[in-house]
């Protein structure tokens, strides 16, 4: 099992690199602190887009987008995979995403990727996905 610290790292390589791990091997995959992942772009920006992507469609019809930063990373990572065939399902069924660091994988060791790294942003503009998802109206 890979335990990825999502601390400081920017949320599309994160989740890119994820889903070819996932598509590519057969090991599980768990990401902690997921609201402390980055948004790169402007903050009023980053709002608006993720506002409005909550707030389309209807409720009982969809498309329902999530609110919780654990359900938003999920979510950005089954956007890069093929969610409804068989191989993406099982790559799906291998991945868990935590707010926090949960009990049972308290002592596991971290493991931080340096291609999603903070230090790859070529601007100083960034919003932490937890204050997204706060403002979306999520308690976590």
């Amino acid at each position: 099992m890979i335990v990825i610290d999502a601390n400081g790292l920017i949320l599309g390589r994160l989740a890119s690199t994820v889903a070819k791990k996932l598509l590519s091997g057969d090991e599980k995959i768990c990401i902690v602190n997921a609201e402390k992942a980055v948004i790169s772009g402007s903050r009023k920006t980053t709002l608006d887009e993720y506002k409005a992507c909550r707030e389309r469609g209807d409720k009982d019809l969809g498309p329902s987008y999530p609110k919780r930063p654990d359900r938003v990373l999920k979510r950005t990572v089954r956007g890069m995979l093929p969610h409804k065939r068989a191989r993406g399902r099982d790559a799906m069924s291998r991945f868990k995403v935590y707010v926090g660091v949960p009990m049972e994988l308290m002592g596991a060791e971290t493991v931080s990727l340096e291609e999603a790294s903070m230090t790859r942003l070529s601007s100083p503009k960034y919003v932490r996905l937890g204050e997204v998802c706060l403002k979306l109206g999520a308690k976590f």
